[in-house]
């Protein structure tokens, strides 16, 4: 059933409940919002936008709720539960099915808000992933590239997986690694990155963890190839200690200089810039032996809950932060790629180390996937993939075992959505 966000009667005073904002003057409306990815930088710039959204508003204020980082999501599905005192939230890739499912998203204006037509035609596309249906406006994207040294003798990126691993092994000497592998968790994501890769245009982007005819992507010698090469790049070109690297260690690896090679999101481009390294450049994720490359697009945005009490306000809120003025400072901000077109003129991301993106998304082998989070077994994989990597990597269990295992889940999972 549609929300109906635009219904007119908006209730003149109102005394929000545990808001901490006290009550409202006559005419005045509160909306409280939430964030989910907080940090003290970023709390700092929405607290910046909602201030001229109240400017450009008035008679509209804007309370901000940011938890602790570990446990916001947690938090926000607790505050969606009771369906009180919630207007407008931050709603992630992984947590808009559930969030729609339980009737908690109110669903959002699109052709007919003028703002619509400047957003990318991705940012249109992930709008309405979820059932078809727009229950948030994305505010940006993370999508990886790879990062590399250009003062130690890389005079030109790997478009390979064969390649990096064979410039890898050449960096490798003494204290010097080419490449900051991932070995703890979030692992697992860069050992389905190049099983991929190496199935080539046989995959199904629509479900990336299945082939065009329906067997998975684990199923296939390609898939053996793939992980061979991953556990070579691990043992030949990556620090030992990296077994059990995470986001922060991989990143620190190469900042630091023990290592000559990343494969991260946007957001690391400000952690490189402000580590003072000068020679350094960024260019798209390697490809597979027949030249494609597939990787998912993390994202997230903002939508309204479906019981707001001022539903008006709640998607004019959405609106003003989705629109390009707000949107590109916001990604500006936070190291995303941008959601408006009119991003794509402006230096910071057609330029320098930004322009790794455009050339990908430009590539039409370099293919956006879309992860399988509506199978039951999603989060359990997560867990289960990560330890198997690291078994692995370490000798306890081999390549056939560890794919054997995949496919045999996935298969499963194929006949519980089926």
């Amino acid at each position: 059933m549609r929300t109906p966000l635009l219904a007119a009667g908006v209730a003149a005073t109102l005394l929000l409940a545990g808001c901490g904002s006290g009550s409202s003057s006559p005419g005045e409306v509160r909306l409280r919002m939430i964030e989910s990815l907080t940090s003290p930088e970023r709390t700092k710039l929405i607290k910046t936008l909602l201030k001229d959204f109240e400017k450009a508003n008035p008679g509209i204020k804007v309370e901000l709720i940011s938890p602790p980082l570990d446990s916001a999501d947690q938090k926000i599905t607790q505050i969606l539960q009771t369906k009180k005192d919630l207007d407008v939230l931050e709603v992630r890739d992984h947590t808009a099915k559930s969030f729609s499912n339980n009737g908690w998203l109110a669903e959002l204006p699109t052709t007919q808000w003028p703002g619509w037509s400047d957003l990318t035609e991705l940012a249109q596309k992930k709008a309405v992933e979820v059932g078809g249906k727009a229950y948030l406006i994305p505010y940006g994207f993370y999508e990886r590239t790879i990062f590399y040294r250009t003062d130690w003798g890389m005079t030109q990126p790997p478009a390979t997986w064969q390649e990096l691993y064979e410039a890898g092994k050449k960096m490798t000497s003494g204290d010097r690694f080419g490449y900051s592998f991932r070995g703890g968790k979030g692992g697992a994501d860069y050992a389905v990155m190049m099983v991929s890769a190496y199935n080539g245009e046989a995959l199904n982007p629509e479900k990336s963890f299945y082939l065009k005819d329906k067997r998975t992507i684990f199923s296939t010698p390609e898939a053996a190839q793939a992980m061979d090469l991953y556990v070579k790049i691990f043992k030949e070109a990556s620090p030992p200690d990296s077994v059990s690297w995470g986001y922060p260690e991989m990143v620190q690896g190469f900042t630091s200089g023990v290592t000559g090679m990343l494969i991260q999101d946007p957001e690391v481009i400000k952690t490189v810039q402000e580590s003072g390294m000068t020679a350094w450049s960024t260019a798209p994720i390697p490809k597979g032996p027949t030249g494609y490359a597939f990787q998912p697009v993390g994202y997230a945005g903002w939508g309204a809950t479906s019981f707001t009490k001022h539903p008006k306000e709640a998607v004019k809120l959405v609106q003003f932060l989705s629109e390009a003025k707000q949107s590109i400072a916001f990604a500006k901000g936070n190291s995303l790629i941008p959601i408006s077109k009119q991003a794509q003129s402006d230096p910071q991301f057609s330029q320098g180390a930004w322009k790794a993106y455009l050339q990908a998304q430009q590539d039409p082998k370099q293919v956006i996937t879309i992860r399988p989070v509506d199978y039951p077994g999603w989060s359990q994989f997560l867990v289960d993939s990560d330890r198997d990597v690291q078994a692995l990597i370490t000798g306890k269990k081999t390549t056939a075992e560890v794919l054997k295992s995949w496919d045999a889940f996935w298969t499963d999972q194929a006949k519980k959505v089926s």
